[in-house]
Formats: structure tokens, C-alpha cells, sequence
């Protein structure tokens, strides 16, 4: 019987190891750049025809002042996280639910912790996607932000208008090519909200965590998408993907404090 007890606890032992060396592979499999980590890629997904969970929020459950945005599995939502606090979306029926917890899924999301952050003014010159594209990399340069790596920023503010969306599966079952991630969107419009909005800038990482098709940005202008933003409405349930914006005025632009 001891020999017996002691081969069972020498086996136990094992699998312990084993399930460590596990939860330390899988801990690691983010990649960290910069500001930034993630996991996943949005360009699997059509190599696949599939968009499988590469991630738990339950695994950054207890990271503090954590942001971050990315899809749900399955084109079932869209994830937000604006300083450790999710705000998850999805379509249910003819309308979409809020969900503040962390038992959810992506097939890529991308976040950065970040306690310290120096604001500045957007200029009324800033009107739109495009001129915040480019004004986010000045104004990053000039506050010492190393640009060719990627990087976070906020917003705060109430925009003129905001055109986002909430992914929800309309493949039918079929693998997921562009025409159907692209059909697989619900659209919405929020005018004169006040908004928290994420945002991550790269030069070098389309299709991972930045959008290959950004509406805001027209086909054959020769011009690439950047950056990825989600919006945290202050006074509803909105929350998703943004595809355009038109600034109001009084923005506030919030870039890493080195």
C-alpha cells in the first residue's frame, strides 16, 4: 500500500508539473512590442475560415489599469476594456447587450497597461479618421514616443458623430472570407455622446490587431489604416469598433507619460 501511495503521489506530482509548464506556455504566448502586447491575428481567420479563441479575458482579469480591444470568438461581439473595466457587446435578437465581465473569448486582442498618460488638446483642425491618424504619430513623436514601435492612446470628448459596429455571424456557417467578416457587422451611429475611446497605433501590424478594411479610409487612395479605435459611450450601453468619426470641438487626446 505505501508503495502504491508513493507511486501515486510521485504521479500527482508530475501532473502538476506538467499543468505549470502548460500555464506558463500559455502565459507567454502574447507578444509584447513596445507599449504593447497581443495575441491572435485578424488575417487567421481567413486562412482558417474560422474565428477560434486565442485568448481568455479571464487570463488579464487582475492586470491593473489594462485597456483593451479585439473581437469576440465566433464573430459574437466586440470587446472593449478601458482601465481594467470591460465592456463587452453583443447582438442578441434585434438589439445588443452590454456585459461587464471577463468570461469571454477573442481571436486576437490587443492591450497595453498604462497608469500615466499626459493629455493634449485635439486641434480644430483634426476633423476626422484620417486627420487623426496623422495627428496621433505627430503629436506621439514629439511627446517621445518611440513610433515605429506600436503604441496606445485615448480619447475623451464629445464627437460630432461616431460610426461603429458590433461583429455578429452572418457566415451562415461557411468558412469566413472578406466579403462575409465584412457582411458580419451590425452598424450603428452615436451623435453628440460623450465617449471614452482606445486606441492603438502601428505601422506594421495590418491584419493582426489593425483592421485590413477601414470604411473611413476610401479603397485605392493609396493610404493604409493605423489605427484601431473602440468607443466607451459615458451615458448608454454603446460599445464597439469604430469605423469613422467627425470631431465636434473640445477633444482631449491622451498619449503614454514616459
Amino acid at each position: 500500500m505505501k508503495n502504491e501511495h508513493g507511486s501515486f503521489k510521485k504521479v500527482a506530482i508530475m501532473l502538476l508539473g506538467l499543468a505549470g509548464l502548460l500555464c506558463a506556455a500559455l502565459a507567454i504566448a502574447a507578444v509584447k512590442e513596445g507599449l504593447v502586447e497581443y495575441e491572435g491575428a485578424q488575417k487567421t481567420i481567413f486562412k482558417t475560415g474560422k474565428a477560434t479563441s486565442v485568448i481568455s479575458l479571464e487570463t488579464l482579469s487582475t492586470r491593473p489599469s489594462l485597456y483593451a480591444i479585439g473581437p469576440i470568438d465566433g464573430l459574437d461581439g466586440e470587446i472593449t476594456i478601458f482601465d481594467s473595466k470591460p465592456y463587452i457587446t453583443q447582438m442578441r435578437g434585434t438589439d445588443y447587450t452590454l456585459d461587464t465581465t471577463f468570461k469571454h473569448g477573442a481571436f486576437f486582442l490587443v492591450w497595453t497597461e498604462q497608469k500615466d498618460w499626459a493629455d493634449i488638446p485635439l486641434p480644430a483642425n483634426v476633423k476626422g479618421y484620417i486627420d487623426l491618424q496623422k495627428f496621433v504619430k505627430e503629436a506621439a513623436q514629439k511627446s517621445g514616443v518611440d513610433v515605429t514601435k506600436p503604441f496606445p492612446f485615448l480619447l475623451s470628448g464629445t464627437p460630432s458623430e461616431i460610426k461603429w459596429h458590433i461583429n455578429v455571424d452572418r457566415t451562415g456557417g461557411k468558412p469566413i472570407n472578406q466579403e462575409l467578416f465584412v457582411k458580419s457587422k451590425e452598424p450603428y451611429v452615436t451623435k453628440n455622446e460623450p465617449v471614452d475611446i482606445i486606441g492603438f497605433y502601428s505601422e506594421k501590424h495590418s491584419g493582426v490587431f489593425l483592421s485590413q478594411y477601414a470604411p473611413a479610409i476610401k479603397e485605392g487612395s493609396g493610404m493604409e489604416n493605423y489605427i484601431h479605435l473602440h468607443l466607451v459611450s459615458r451615458t448608454s450601453k454603446a460599445a464597439g469598433h469604430i469605423d469613422d468619426i467627425t470631431f465636434g470641438g473640445g477633444m482631449m487626446l491622451r498619449l503614454p507619460k514616459l
